[in-house]
């Protein structure tokens, strides 16, 4: 069967050229982000970690008030007898880290996100990280509280726990969740984002830390699809001050809770060694690797 092209090319579909005519949602320039950030008024603290349970202080925040919320709650894991196994030195542990009892993982669950829905605005989204051993208490919590799954991210990282019979976790799970699944924020910073992402896991030699610790880049990737300048993120666990540190980089504001305050200094020493929008760069100014390869084919 002969294929007769048509003369004319209008309309047609020509691969990559989306790609390279590819612009983000929203954009702004450095001067444009550090404005809003400036300009946003508040009736309540920003910019401040409290050192007490997320729960109750979450309870005492304006409603309506949060843009985003981004959260890595305690493992339901005994680490203590697992150091071997994930290559920690308890001594480099931040003493006072709490976890929950797996027997308890689900009513503490549903104990913090049942307090999110009130703080959250119509259009903001909610970021979970979890392991897969206490992923369906999460996810049942976000559903009981009528917060919509719309994105079931993978977190890949080089490291796993050596094991003899069954397959190693190299993997963490990153739940998207809205509020209203009609109107809800996300800006497409790259033409074609995909749900697993790849990041290394950080190692930082001596000094004292949370038991687990997220890289920066990951943070911030959610935070550009999230978020704008000037918005606030919430943290309810905030552990070594890693969504503080990305959210002060790109000119965001963060309200924080961690119930350990022996983490104090190492939080106060990120936020410290962290310039105000120092991560921040216009999305037009940094391309993905599929709008570069398609601008390059088409030299646009």
């Amino acid at each position: 069967m002969k294929v007769v092209e048509s003369e004319s090319k209008k309309g047609r579909y020509v691969p990559h050229k989306a790609a390279a005519e590819f612009k983000p949602t929203m954009d702004w320039s450095k001067k444009e982000a550090a404005e809003i950030y400036e300009n946003r008024i508040f009736t309540f603290d920003i910019d401040t970690i409290h050192y007490n349970d997320c729960i109750q202080g979450m309870r005492e925040l304006p409603s309506e008030s949060i843009d985003m919320l981004i959260a890595d709650p305690p493992f339901g894991i005994n680490f203590g007898e697992m150091e071997p196994l994930y290559n920690r030195n308890s001594n480099h542990v931040a003493k006072g880290y709490q976890d929950v009892q797996l027997e308890n993982y689900a009513s503490f669950t549903e104990k913090w996100i049942s307090e999110i829905p009130r703080l959250l605005k119509d259009d903001a989204g909610v970021w979970i990280f979890s392991g897969w051993t206490n992923l369906v208490d999460i996810l049942n919590s976000l559903r009981d509280n009528n917060l919509y799954l719309v994105n079931h991210i993978i977190w890949k990282y080089q490291f796993g726990v050596f094991t003899r019979r069954k397959f190693v976790t190299s993997h963490y799970h990153i739940l998207f969740a809205v509020k209203n699944e009609k109107n809800y924020f996300f800006n497409k910073v790259e033409h074609y984002p995909e749900d697993v992402w790849f990041f290394k896991r950080e190692y930082e030699r001596g000094g004292k830390k949370n038991a687990t610790k997220l890289p920066v880049d990951l943070v911030l990737r959610c935070i550009d699809f999230g978020s704008k300048p000037g918005d606030i993120i919430i943290d309810p666990f905030m552990g070594n001050g890693t969504t503080a540190i990305a959210a002060k980089g790109s000119f965001r504001h963060y309200i924080g809770f961690e119930i350990n305050d022996s983490l104090k200094d190492v939080i106060e020493k990120g936020l410290h060694n962290i310039k105000l929008g120092q991560y921040y760069t216009p999305y037009s100014e940094r391309p993905d690797e599929i709008v570069l390869k398609a601008r390059k084919k088409f030299k646009k």
